[in-house]
């Protein structure tokens, strides 16, 4: 334990030292080992098909993400009520679609069951400090999409920790 400590404090002192350019070197490194520990660990295809089967609400669309071991597990989806209204919940990875993001390790995508046409996905992020999810929740009606609401989150110390939750009506 005291070496430990030891440790960090050494660490610290030395991250406290560097210049801007070497920093920025270390917290890449830092982002680039806690992606490969993602990709090294757990069973990827057990996780999306236990996701498949307990990541997702009644009325069809993904819950709110989670981490397993060091993956960020994120349902998604579609409902389809016709051709022009639809309701649907996606994750954005720090303003970028989830299917988009530099960091998706993986991401599966399947057809809705039941008599609704829609789709369901389950994407895999590595837990990266720092990292801001959004789960964005809303409907499309007579062709025009509006957000209903979103849920914040970033990773801090290796959790999954929410920062805000908002309502969005459409005259704002």
């Amino acid at each position: 334990m005291e070496s430990d400590a030891l440790f960090t404090d050494a660490l610290a002192s030395l991250i406290r030292d560097m210049g801007d350019d070497e920093l920025h070197h270390v917290a890449e490194l830092v982002r680039q080992v806690q992606i490969e520990r993602a990709i090294g660990t757990g069973d990827e295809d057990a996780i999306i098909a236990a996701a498949f089967e307990t990541g997702f609400g009644r009325d069809g669309l993904g819950v709110l993400p989670w981490i397993e071991g060091s993956v960020i597990v994120c349902p998604g989806g579609m409902v389809s009520k016709s051709r022009t209204s639809h309701n649907c919940r996606f994750v954005s990875v720090d303003d970028t679609w989830v299917w988009e993001s530099s960091l998706l390790l993986r991401e599966d995508k399947r057809s809705s069951p039941g008599s609704q046409d829609g789709f369901r996905a389950v994407a895999l992020l590595p837990v990266v400090d720092g990292t801001g999810l959004d789960v964005v929740s809303g409907k499309a009606r007579s062709g025009q999409h509006a957000v209903e609401n979103v849920v914040s989150y970033e990773i801090r110390a290796g959790e999954l920790v929410e920062v805000s939750r908002r309502d969005v009506s459409a005259r704002h």
